[in-house]
């Protein structure tokens, strides 16, 4: 065992509507897990986090997929930190490879931002990743420059919509690179510490054999987090 609580991870991006809320709430609101043992956090879009931390049972803690590095002023469009609190919503993903790719958020927006989050009080899932081109080159963990000591969510940006899937080894490889980066860099009590999700097309059929790899500690799930299968894997992990 390796003392580092299981993390299973939903984030819904930009899908949702007030019956999908309840649908997906509903099923988790039914399911049960030893806390002890297992985190489950959701991220909806914005303007559903309001309604779904009021339907969720406290079990189930609930996540904004993005926020801005100040508290308030004239930026449009944006996440505060303050609103998530004033919801009762204690996460946050940050440096998601979308917000990257499309949106072109640099390393020093996505550090400023994991540096604001955590100093702001919030749990911060800071995702790193690689492109096809890096994982080919063998430079996934130059790749990772952001680190946090809470969460940290490895996206194979190369295996998501490329027809290549990564296997439980090549995750576990790279999630044991980013526990030794982090030793090498940090120390080796956050290296032990810290959680490590893999973010590559998990889904029910595929999350019992990543879950046996030693250095994956979770998962964010994109797709089946709209489905019943996001139950079924935790479920899975439940039952290991």
């Amino acid at each position: 065992m390796t003392g580092r609580k299981f993390l299973i991870g939903g984030n819904w991006k930009m899908n949702g509507s007030k019956a999908l809320v309840d649908t997906l709430v509903t099923g988790l609101n039914n399911a049960t897990w030893n806390t002890d043992e297992i985190e489950v956090v959701i991220a909806p879009p914005a303007p559903y986090l309001d309604l779904v931390r009021s339907k969720a049972k406290k079990e189930v803690n609930v996540s904004a997929q993005n926020i801005y590095f100040e508290k308030k002023g004239a930026y449009t469009g944006e996440n505060s930190s303050e609103f998530l609190k004033d919801l009762g919503i204690n996460w946050t993903i940050i440096g998601h490879s979308e917000r990257r790719e499309i949106f072109k958020e640099s390393d020093e927006v996505t550090a400023k931002k994991v540096a604001f989050a955590l100093a702001e009080g919030l749990s911060v899932i800071a995702c790193v990743g690689e492109k096809l081109e890096e994982r080919e080159a063998n430079q996934t963990t130059e790749v990772p420059s952001e680190w946090t000591n809470v969460v940290v969510a490895y996206e194979p940006v190369w295996a998501i919509g490329t027809g290549k899937v990564a296997t439980p080894q090549q995750a576990q490889d790279v999630h044991h690179e980013i526990r030794t980066w982090l030793a090498a860099n940090v120390s080796a009590e956050v290296a032990q510490a810290t959680r490590i999700l893999y973010g590559g097309s998990v889904g029910a059929k595929n999350s019992g054999e990543l879950q046996k790899e030693v250095d994956i500690d979770g998962f964010l799930i994109g797709g089946a987090s709209l489905t019943g299968d996001f139950v079924t894997i935790i479920n899975t992990r439940a039952s290991a």
